[in-house]
């Protein structure tokens, strides 16, 4: 039976999943979302990124899962690649769906072309708050689906600014990267690098970056296929 462990982007949390992890249990998958540190139901408890990274491991190794994909979506794509390479023999696959990538030494917002991301947390108190609604415009989400988001928790900003820490090279593992179109029609260069690998395969998908909101089902079927076959 396979784990899937999903894990969202800045802002969201186990929440964010639901309609995909119903299709996946559905499939016949056991299917554990989990909340970061700091976000949704766990608001104030205190964050740095290896914090994420630990929260994914822990829940891994508390639920003694065995043949686990690891899912992260948008910033959720550094932590889950790190603790990818930290579960050892537990790992099946990583998927990372329209996600940053880990990088040794560099954070979420290392590379940015401006400063508007720190300037917001210092503003904040220390947190990132969320888009206002005309951000998320032609990704594919209903406005319900975007005031869902508008309305999620603040992210603890020392998770963006604090350095990935990689066990070994993340080419190495067995990784699905799904490309969100209407997001951009390439991989950032990390992942267009990454993908030069025999251990990677590139899937994508005609909509935006929120994918379990805009196309849950399809995305839950990309899922299901990534191990279908392995």
């Amino acid at each position: 039976m396979t784990d899937f462990v999903l894990v969202a982007g800045t802002w969201l949390g186990a929440w964010a999943w639901d309609e995909v992890a119903a299709e996946l249990r559905g499939a016949g998958h056991d299917v554990h979302p989990l909340t970061l540190s700091g976000l949704a139901e766990k608001q104030g408890v205190p964050a740095g990124q290896q914090t994420h990274v630990r929260d994914i491991v822990d829940e891994v190794e508390r639920l003694g899962l065995r043949d686990v994909v690891l899912v992260g979506h948008s910033y959720a794509g550094i932590p889950v690649g790190q603790a990818a390479g930290r579960i050892g023999g537990r790992l099946r696959r990583v998927v990372f769906v329209d996600a940053n990538v880990p990088v040794d030494g560099e954070s979420f917002l290392s590379g940015w072309p401006s400063d508007s991301v720190r300037q917001s947390i210092a503003e904040h108190d220390g947190f990132w708050p969320p888009l206002a609604a005309p951000d998320y415009a032609g990704q594919g989400l209903t406005d319900a689906q975007i005031t869902r988001i508008v309305d999620a928790s603040p992210h603890p900003g020392a998770t963006l600014t604090e350095p990935a820490v990689l066990a070994g090279p993340l080419g190495e593992l067995p990784a699905t990267y799904v490309k969100c179109l209407l997001d951009g029609d390439e991989p950032m260069s990390a992942v267009a690098e990454l993908l030069k690998s025999d251990q990677w395969e590139l899937v994508e998908m005609a909509t935006g970056h929120w994918p379990m909101f805009s196309q849950p089902r399809e995305l839950a079927r990309v899922l299901h296929a990534s191990v279908a076959g392995s």
